[in-house]
Parts: structure tokens; C-alpha cells; sequence
């Protein structure tokens, strides 16, 4: 199947969606088996063993795993002077302790991870079947990557060691796969640290201070001076404090509690003064209490990326106005930002509507997902046509 231009391709999409239809069963399979795969940030390694299998059965040149532990699989085009990138991270944020059994229904399929991201590594080793039961040849190489050690301390370990090492020919765009949510188009990051504050009682405590010992009061302290921080509404800013956790019961003083937060600004500079300012925090309380504090922060970004006009950008949201998506503009702190530090124009996209994100019962629906397959199909297609500039 060839497309003469991009207005040839776009007039295509409505029955390129209803095709996708035809891929149900493999889609649901390949999800079935990667989801009920543990894959904790680190420990991915079973998850990646099965999608290297399945680059090999569809014929795929070089399926590996490299140093970082990320899987590979390159299907080569007819042309080969340049390589088009598809990742999707491999990792969840869910113990291998928990029950990964999905439960599929009629248009839902439920469990942990299943959102975030089994479905996106679903789509990753769909791919190649889709493109040939659709007779679609490319000029350019398609990398399929498994991305490993993406969230959390991963700090996106894996795709930015493929990029710094990998042999293959230049890489002229990348995109991202994420499950949800269906018209995300992020095609920009923000600046972004990421850490924790754990307060820990000594055993040398003073007990004459009785009633004042406490981690989580300590900790609390210094929750309320950084809530005291004053922000930049220009550039944007924010601080999120996402997870706290400490204590063992009701009557026992808690001898130790952390708090997860993130700091995200549009701009790196303001990113590093607030960090900065967080650090004098931790300080301050550690003098006043006498409690040990650490401060750890175990990941960052840049901010940067393509231009709202970028040829990129313009084509995907035309291939989103064809299916009837409505674009989800906002910036990522996701795999895109390993590409914008290489200089790569990319994008993120998601598949599918879903819901309870990060919990045991996260769904994705089923239907809405043709529709992704279809904007990420037509997406490699605009491309690989020189279609996006």
C-alpha cells in the first residue's frame, strides 16, 4: 500500500481505523502476555525477553538486548539512509509481588500496569505484523525499543543508553507510545527534578522531649516551609508533593517518614534555584530538631522540544483532525525528553481512553484503541513519506 502524498493518506484514514479492527486478537494477546509479566522499574527483564522473541518471529534484523537491558528490533527499509524510532517503556510502577492477572471484558481490560504501559508495548511488538498484513513497505528503518528503567530512579536509564550508543543510521525522528490517554500530543518538555526528603528519629533522641518526636511531625515542618516558597507564575511552576509515607502503628512514635515530590517549571534555571531552596530547608529543620534529614534527588530534566509549527507537530495533528481526535496538548516529562537532549524532533502519543492510572484496578478501553493504532500507523507512514518535512 502506497500513498502518493499526505492528502492521499488523510483521505485514507477513516478506513485505515476500521482495518486496525482486524489486529484485535494479536493486540489483546501480546497485551494478555506482557501485562501479566511483572515489570518493575529494574527488573524488566522478562517483559523484554518476550518482546525480543516477538521482534525475531516477524523477521526483524538485530533483536537484542543491549547493555542497558532495552529491547531491539529494527525492520529495515527498503532505502535504510535513515531510521524512524518508536519507544515505549517497558517498566511499571507496580511490585512483582502483586497479582498481574488482567481481566478482559468485553471492551475493558483491567489490572495494574495495564495502562501504563503494558497496552504501549503491546502496540511496540504489533507493529511489524500491522505493516505487513498492510503491504506497507518502508524506505526508512523502523527501531522498535523496549525501553528499560524509565520511571521513577530509572530516570529514562535506558533510552538515553541507546541513544548515546546505538550504531544505527541517523535517527530523523522519534515518537513515544504510551497507552493513555488517547489525542495526547506532547511535544515538549519541562524542566523537572525529582527526589526524596526522609526524616529519620536518631536512637540518641532527647526523650524529655516528650510528645515532640516524631518523623512525620519533622517531616511536616518541612512540608510547611516549602508550601511557603514563593513561585513564579511566569515561567510556570509548580511543586508536587506526590507520595508520603512513615510509622508502623497508633501508639508506637514514628522513628521514620519520607516524602516523594517533584519540581517542574518551564524554566531549568527556576527548577534549580527552587531545588536549591529546598536544600535550605533540610538544613534549617535538621539544626532545629536535631533529626536526620536527607534530601536525595535521583532525576531531572531539560526543558526544550520542537515548535508548535514544527512540520512534525502539524502533521499529527491533521492525521488527529482525520480520525476525529481531539488533541491533548500539554508538555511530558517522559521518554521525550531523552530525544529533545539529542536534538531529535519526536512526539508523544497515546493509544487509548482509560482510567484509575497507577492503582491495581487501572483499565484501558479496548474500541477507542483502533482509533490510536490507526494515528500511530498513519503517523510512521507521514514520515517515512517525507510527509512532516
Amino acid at each position: 500500500m502506497e500513498y502518493k502524498d499526505f492528502d492521499d493518506l488523510t483521505n485514507h484514514l477513516p478506513g485505515l481505523a476500521k482495518k486496525m479492527r482486524d489486529f484485535k486478537d494479536i493486540l489483546l494477546a501480546n497485551l494478555i502476555m506482557i501485562g501479566e509479566n511483572p515489570a518493575p522499574t529494574f527488573h524488566e527483564e522478562q517483559r523484554i525477553q518476550f518482546i525480543v522473541d516477538r521482534f525475531t518471529e516477524a523477521g526483524l534484523s538485530e533483536s537484542s538486548v543491549d547493555d542497558a537491558g532495552n529491547g531491539i528490533g529494527v525492520l529495515e527499509g527498503s532505502e535504510g539512509e535513515n531510521s524512524i524510532l518508536i519507544n515505549a517503556h517497558a517498566d511499571t510502577v507496580f511490585s512483582d509481588k502483586i497479582d498481574h492477572t488482567l481481566q478482559v471484558l468485553k471492551n475493558t481490560v483491567i489490572g495494574p500496569g495495564v495502562a501504563d504501559n503494558s497496552l504501549g508495548l503491546a502496540v511496540l511488538v504489533s507493529i511489524p505484523l500491522i505493516l505487513d498484513e498492510l503491504d506497507i513497505k518502508l524506505k526508512n528503518n523502523l527501531i522498535l525499543l523496549g525501553g528499560t528503567k524509565s520511571l521513577g530512579r530509572g530516570n529514562l536509564e535506558g533510552i538515553r543508553f541507546f541513544l548515546e550508543n546505538n550504531h544505527f543510521s541517523n535517527i530523523s525522528a522519534g515518537l513515544c507510545v504510551e497507552g493513555v490517554e488517547l489525542g495526547r500530543l506532547s511535544y515538549s518538555s519541562i524542566g523537572m527534578l525529582r527526589g526524596e526528603i526522609t526524616c529519620t528519629v536518631p536512637e540518641s533522641y532527647d526523650w524529655s522531649r516528650f510528645g515532640d518526636a516524631s518523623a512525620i511531625l519533622t517531616l511536616n515542618e518541612v512540608i510547611n516551609k516549602i508550601n511557603d516558597t514563593r513561585l513564579p507564575s511566569r515561567p510556570r511552576t509548580s511543586i508536587i508533593m506526590g507520595s508520603i509515607s512513615g510509622g508502623t502503628s497508633f501508639n508506637t512514635i514514628a522513628r521514620d517518614a519520607t516524602l516523594g515530590f517533584e519540581v517542574r517549571s518551564e524554566s531549568e534555571e527556576v527548577v534549580n534555584d527552587v531545588g536549591n531552596t529546598i536544600k535550605s530547608i533540610v538544613m534549617e529543620v535538621t539544626s532545629k530538631t536535631g533529626d536526620h534529614i536527607n534530601l536525595d534527588i535521583f532525576a531531572g530534566r531539560s526543558p526544550g522540544g520542537i515548535p508548535y509549527a514544527h512540520p512534525l507537530n502539524e502533521c499529527v495533528r491533521k492525521i488527529m483532525k482525520s480520525l476525529n481526535i481531539k488533541p491533548r496538548l500539554a508538555p511530558s516529562t517522559s521518554e521525550l525528553a531523552a530525544f529533545i537532549d539529542k536534538k531529535i524532533p519526536a512526539l508523544t502519543l497515546g493509544i487509548t481512553t482509560g482510567d484509575h492510572i497507577n492503582k491495581k484496578n487501572e483499565s484501558i478501553k479496548i474500541d477507542p484503541a483502533f482509533t490510536g493504532l490507526a494515528q500511530l500507523i498513519s503517523t510512521i507512514i507521514a514520515i517515512d513519506g517525507g510527509f512532516c518535512g
